[in-house]
């Protein structure tokens, strides 16, 4: 069973960024959400491009699972258009949309928007492991 609010801000690799937390739309649409802290922030003060890949990852690796029916998913391609800066205190929420599922693979599209504007574009494949 699918859980419709996720709070993943405890578990794995993304404890260590500050955390996400996700939540199940409908069957094909996903939303996660997560604040720009200092540790985000790249030299010029504005996130990371690594943090927004990251959090981009995580957030439709955690669809492209949930659509899987749990079963564990691998990200095989993963792009990105840098929109606009994501600064700090800024509340990043993404939209993610599962395209298509087959037995295999998941095809999904995501946007991380902050509340003025869109920050990221992200396209990504997942493997689903047996």
């Amino acid at each position: 069973m699918v859980k419709k609010n996720m709070d993943e801000s405890k578990k794995g690799f993304i404890k260590h960024l500050g955390g996400l937390s996700f939540r199940k739309i409908d069957d094909n649409n996903y939303e996660f959400s997560g604040k720009i802290q200092d540790m985000h922030l790249n030299t010029g003060g504005i996130a990371h491009g690594g943090y927004l890949a990251t959090i981009a990852d995580a957030g439709m690796g955690t669809a492209a699972h949930m659509i899987a029916s749990g079963k564990r998913c691998v990200t095989i391609n993963l792009d990105l258009k840098f929109i606009s800066a994501g600064k700090p205190g800024d509340l990043l929420v993404g939209k993610v949309k599962i395209l298509k599922k087959t037995k295999t693979l998941v095809f999904i599209t995501c946007e991380i928007n902050s509340s003025t504007e869109i920050v990221v574009s992200a396209n990504g494949t997942w493997k689903i492991l047996n």
